[in-house]
């Protein structure tokens, strides 16, 4: 028998017959869902006969009942097609291939119909005959025996993604938007799998779920790696893809792999998520990086205020421009809780998950801000395993720096409250050729490297790995303020700001009054002759006795508003009080970040106070957060060269040079 790679290069060789008329870009476009079309029909055709008679009684049209057909025609499936012809018989008549291949297609139940009409393939039909192809191409696909006698549903699922990694090369300028390096996948697949203990049970069933499935190959490894440990394992692929032409390509693999149909689900996840009432054994996402979530707002933010935590962003919204905070928090809310679903006495473990993000949901926002406060929450709970840092350069799209968070919510005991941070920046294998933006990949030995620095935990002897309380990560932001010092005088300069200003302005004095205020202030500046007030009381009282003297009427509030337009800030001044407590200077208004661990008051007295003695902490204002400074703890300093070495290396390049010019000389 060939092999599944064999198969799938003589399939893309279906490229011959195209190349000239199509792109590159555009072969896959034609291939993948030519080849679904004949996975399906030889799936079906055992039960060909037989569902025809059972639906011969139905409108064409009809939506024929599954439990119908599995009862009479013995049909295994969740989906059928009611058309009296097979690809084999439609090929036999070139005059009407492409009237019979469009009824074909419209005879297949409207759950794969849908992968067909996401795929747009009426049109792609319409367009190989158009330009003579369509014959030859269904002649290339009989050629092959795709039936499940011939071909398993683990080999057809490896054809299948063997193709679609062909696609995602030849669209290479696209491909990072629905397609994760492969070796990024098997690394996520084999940190959720280690020290998983129950996966060995036999016949265990697991859950695996994808909530930005792209073309599915997350879900495909870890398929398959889970049936690699456990091959009685009964793994159950489910996912939501938004882009149609990405999800029909995830639900096409999903179906030649022998996956029920309805696992993979067309739509927003952050707007209309699918499995809304079910949680996963393990979860798997590589969300868009920095995509804002404008088009999501009011669903989100509706489910924010409304349902809390019982929905899935209770913790907090990030802002709008980077939606990866809120598909973390969804991704959270999959993974099953520990002990749910037990059986026979033998308890599930908690959902384990891994998510792909770029740097910014490590550290961008300061306490109370909506992403501090979702790290804050992680941590609390728990949730955060680990975060591997990747080497730049490894996506498709983007040549960022890049990080696998690893979720778990059954910890074992020894690493309950903390978390791992694995540096793996610099292990990485340059590729010859590139491919998009993706110049660099990780082998096999690069895997097992992190995956063993990931297993040892607190033993790993290696610079590479650290391993953290979750409080580190964890901190208090105070606002400390400092009093308010001022001293008061009339003078020529204060005075106009004083008639200029928007306090003055709200007595609205007439034109009477407004004059005689303004001689009564010149006077008292004369009066005065640039002497200083400290006593803010008594200077009120003076500024009271100008009023008066001119007509004008004003309150003690309004009062103390003009008093501050004759003030400037004096160090040597005392403090101003009020009701017995000074009052904070704006702007001398600052904030300090104390660790988690540490008490604010102690901290006030050793790093503020002895630069500051009449500071003191405002403790209305008091925030709490977090944030994960990866690159800041694995940062190694590096002593700049002396200058001696400079020196003499600049003198060696210059002798050289000399004897250069000499040499040209002679």
């Amino acid at each position: 028998m060939a092999s599944s790679l064999n198969y799938s290069q003589f399939i893309w060789n279906v490229a011959d017959v195209l190349r000239g008329t199509y792109k590159q870009h555009q072969y896959g476009d034609i291939i993948l869902p030519f080849t679904v079309l004949y996975r399906l029909d030889a799936v079906l055709e055992p039960t060909k006969d037989a569902v025809l008679t059972a639906i011969s009684g139905y409108d064409a049209d009809a939506e024929v009942p599954l439990a119908m057909l599995r009862s009479r025609a013995k049909h295994e499936y969740s989906f059928y097609n009611s058309s009296k012809h097979t690809l084999s018989s439609i090929k036999g008549d070139a005059d009407t291939l492409e009237q019979n291949l469009r009824s074909y297609i419209n005879s297949f139940s409207p759950n794969v119909r849908d992968i067909f009409e996401k795929y747009k393939f009426e049109d792609t039909i319409a367009e190989l005959a158009e330009h003579d192809l369509l014959f030859q191409v269904v002649q290339h696909y009989s050629k092959i025996n795709l039936h499940p006698d011939n071909v398993s549903n683990e080999e057809m699922g490896n054809i299948f993604e063997e193709l679609i990694r062909k696609f995602a090369e030849a669209s290479n300028e696209t491909a990072g938007e629905h397609f994760t390096p492969r070796e990024v996948i098997e690394l996520m697949v084999t940190l959720l799998l280690t020290d998983e203990e129950d996966l060995m049970r036999p016949n265990i069933t697991r859950d695996v779920y994808d909530p930005t499935a792209g073309t599915g190959g997350m879900l495909s490894v870890a398929d398959e790696k889970i049936k690699k440990f456990n091959d009685t394992a009964q793994v159950n692929l489910l996912g939501q893809e938004i882009n149609p032409a990405s999800y029909a390509i995830c639900k096409a693999d999903m179906v030649v792999k022998g996956q029920a149909i309805e696992n993979i689900a067309l739509g927003n996840t952050l707007t209309n998520p699918a499995f809304e009432n079910r949680t996963f054994h393990y979860g798997l996402s590589n969300p868009p990086f920095g995509v804002d979530w404008k088009g999501a707002k009011a669903t989100v933010e509706a489910e924010h205020k409304i349902a809390g935590f019982t929905g899935r962003f209770g913790a907090g919204l990030p802002r709008v421009s980077d939606g990866s905070l809120l598909f973390l928090q969804h991704l959270i809310s999959k993974l099953r809780e520990p002990s749910s679903g037990a059986k026979q006495g033998v308890a599930d473990t908690g959902g384990r998950g891994a998510i792909v993000l770029n740097g910014s949901p490590l550290f961008t926002g300061g306490a109370g801000s909506g992403e501090s406060n979702i790290r804050k929450w992680v941590l609390d709970n728990d949730y955060l395993e680990a975060i591997i840092g990747l080497p730049t350069d490894m996506f498709y799209n983007t040549g960022i720096s890049t990080y696998i968070w690893m979720l778990n919510k059954s910890k074992k005991v020894e690493r309950r409250n903390k978390v791992q941070l694995i540096d793996a920046t610099e292990m990485f294998e340059k590729m010859r050729k590139s491919v998009g933006s993706k110049r660099k990949r990780l082998s096999e030995d690069h895997i097992k490297e992190i995956a063993q620095l990931f297993k040892a935990f607190e033993s790993a002897d290696d610079k590479r790995s650290k391993v953290f309380a979750r409080e580190e990560f964890m901190y208090r932001t105070i606002t400390v303020e400092r009093p308010l010092r001022q001293n008061f005088a009339f003078t020529q300069e204060r005075v106009e700001i004083l008639l200029a200003s928007r306090d003055l302005a709200k007595l609205k004095l007439d034109d009477t009054v407004a004059s005689a205020l303004r001689a009564a202030l010149e006077q008292r500046v004369v009066e005065a002759g640039g002497v200083v007030e400290t006593d803010r009381l008594e200077f009120e009282k003076q500024l009271r006795e100008v009023f008066d003297s001119a007509g004008a009427i004003v309150k003690p509030a309004a009062l103390k508003k003009l008093a501050d337009e004759l003030s400037a800030r004096d160090e040597t001044a005392d403090p101003v009080v009020k009701a017995g407590k000074p009052v904070a200077d704006s702007t001398l208004r600052d904030t300090e970040n104390v660790p988690w661990d540490e008490d604010i008051h102690e901290y006030l007295e050793r790093e503020v106070k002895p630069f500051v003695p009449d500071a003191w902490i405002d403790e209305s204002k008091t925030k709490e957060g977090a944030e994960i400074p990866f690159t800041r703890h694995f940062y190694e300093y590096v002593p700049p060269r002396s200058l001696e070495e400079i020196d003499r290396d600049l003198n060696e390049v210059l002798g050289r040079i000399r004897e250069r010019l000499e040499g040209l000389g002679k």
